[in-house]
């Protein structure tokens, strides 16, 4: 051990979680959001999270903070993928005093409702459209931002997007979750040309069709094919019109 060293030569700051987890509900995407039940910001919504504890891992204190503040279920939680996305160390971020922050983020299909009152530092959870999540507490707002930003790409180099369909789903009903997570409309021709040339994304359901509205031929249906990745990556429009 240096015995040079001296921890008091160093001013002590906290280190706490935040959690970004979005889902698809009725075609529009979510975010899973708690109500500050005390200050700094009581009343405001925020994103769930909160101090790591000193025995504590950041990843163990985001699955403790999420399912203590929203009533989510331990055994659900502890299932969830977290994906870690960035450390926020602004000195001024949190007025309590300084504050870094361990981000993470997940996009996870068949989310339950939150509990109606939440724990913690949170008197209340529920999942909010994202396009409604503003005045969020803290830097949570660049947070989200970030983290749908993450999740967006998750998209384009995974098959998580089958996730988020029916067991037997058209190419229409897979667009429309690209559509919804990327918030930007595509060209329906040039997205079931990728989709079909991708190896192992989708397999076509044999004799299977589905009448989607219209006069149209009934859609063709598919589930999802062995990949986990996608070669070459669907990749998201680097311009185009918002939905």
């Amino acid at each position: 051990m240096n015995t040079a060293y001296d921890p008091r030569a160093f001013e002590p700051f906290a280190v706490t979680v935040d959690l970004a987890v979005f889902t698809v509900r009725a075609g529009a995407l979510h975010v899973l959001l708690i109500r500050r039940g005390r200050e700094p910001y009581a009343g405001a919504w925020a994103l769930p999270g909160g101090f790591i504890l000193p025995r504590e891992s950041a990843e163990t204190a985001a699955r403790r903070e999420l399912a203590e503040e929203t009533g989510l279920s331990p055994g659900l939680v502890a299932d969830l993928h977290l994906e870690q996305l960035c450390t926020y160390s602004e000195p001024d971020r949190d007025p309590r005093m300084r504050v870094v922050s361990v981000a993470f983020t997940a996009l996870v299909p068949d989310m339950p409702e939150p509990a109606a009152e939440g724990g913690g530092d949170a008197d209340r959870a529920r999942w909010v459209p994202v396009d409604r999540a503003a005045g969020l507490a803290f830097d949570h707002a660049v947070i989200l931002a970030d983290a749908r930003s993450r999740v967006g790409s998750k998209l384009e180099y995974t098959c998580l997007a089958t996730a988020f369909c029916p067991p037997e789903f058209t190419l229409g009903e897979l667009q429309a979750v690209y559509e919804t997570v990327w918030d930007t409309a595509l060209d329906r021709p040039n997205f079931r040309r990728k989709v079909l040339a991708t190896p192992g994304f989708v397999e076509a359901v044999p004799g299977a069709a589905r009448l989607t509205g219209g006069r149209g031929k009934p859609a063709a249906l598919y589930r999802p094919g062995p990949a986990t990745a996608l070669h070459p990556p669907l990749l998201r429009p680097t311009e185009g019109p918002p939905r």
